[in-house]
């Protein structure tokens, strides 16, 4: 996927405020698509972002909506969708809210999966029909090795993670005729503000067989090549990312 190949690629970005989301939409902006970076709390840094995507030379709009609630995310993408499809759809808008499930209260649960399973649905389902429609499309979902191998006291964060990459598997075999893509990201540690508090240098050491953290930067690299015409046969994956932490 680059600028020559097709310039008017529209790339969605939910979450894109944060660390990760952020070095996502910037590379996907290098690599020439018109990227929608998506915020709800933080329309500013939204704000911000497509500000700086474009000073580079970039294309980029902000877009303010909360991913749990459906009528919201209906309302704004059908305002998107007013410009044309968007082909790339990067669902990685997440919260964790951490607590041993013997002592987690119903609205941590609640939350969590609100927010990075149901909100999956609220973003992906109103774009799909006009993605398909164009018979090229690429949905990446951005996952967590807790989906992967469960960590303690992420009962309700690995459940939602884990249920999208089952949610990917599926998609990709509805999509695939049409050349649309679904996959996910499950990233290991990654060096952003919310692992900061969480994981101090000892304890990645530990954990980590390459003892470091990740960078946003290769997150956004992977997303990037999945969200490009190479990886056309690449689907209903999770592709960790996560310093051999997780085998």
């Amino acid at each position: 996927m680059t600028s020559s190949q097709n310039p008017k690629r529209r790339a969605l970005v939910t979450g894109a405020s944060g660390g990760i989301g952020g070095a996502i939409a910037r590379t996907l902006a290098q690599a020439g698509c018109h990227v929608l970076v998506h915020a709800n709390r933080r329309a500013e840094a939204a704000a911000a972002l497509a500000a700086e995507i474009a000073q580079a030379g970039g294309s980029a709009e902000p877009v303010v909506f909360d991913v749990t609630n459906r009528a919201a995310c209906e309302a704004a993408l059908g305002q998107v969708l007013e410009a044309g499809a968007v082909q790339v759809l990067v669902h990685n808008a997440g919260v964790h809210d951490d607590a041993v499930l013997a002592g987690m209260r119903p609205e941590q649960w609640q939350r969590v999966i609100d927010v990075n399973l149901n909100g999956f649905f609220n973003v992906t389902q109103p774009l799909m029909l006009p993605m398909l429609r164009t018979r090229w499309g690429r949905v990446i979902a951005i996952t967590s090795v807790a989906g992967q191998a469960g960590n303690r006291g992420q009962v309700n964060y690995a459940a939602a993670k884990s249920a999208l990459h089952g949610a990917v598997k599926a998609l990709a075999l509805e999509c695939a005729s049409r050349g649309v893509t679904a996959n996910a990201v499950a990233p290991g540690i990654i060096a952003t503000e919310m692992s900061e508090g969480t994981f101090d240098a000892d304890a990645i050491k530990r954990m980590v067989p390459m003892q470091r953290a990740g960078q946003p930067q290769e997150v956004a690299d992977l997303v990037a090549f999945l969200a490009s015409d190479r990886a056309a046969y690449i689907s209903g994956q999770t592709i960790g990312i996560n310093g051999a932490m997780y085998q």
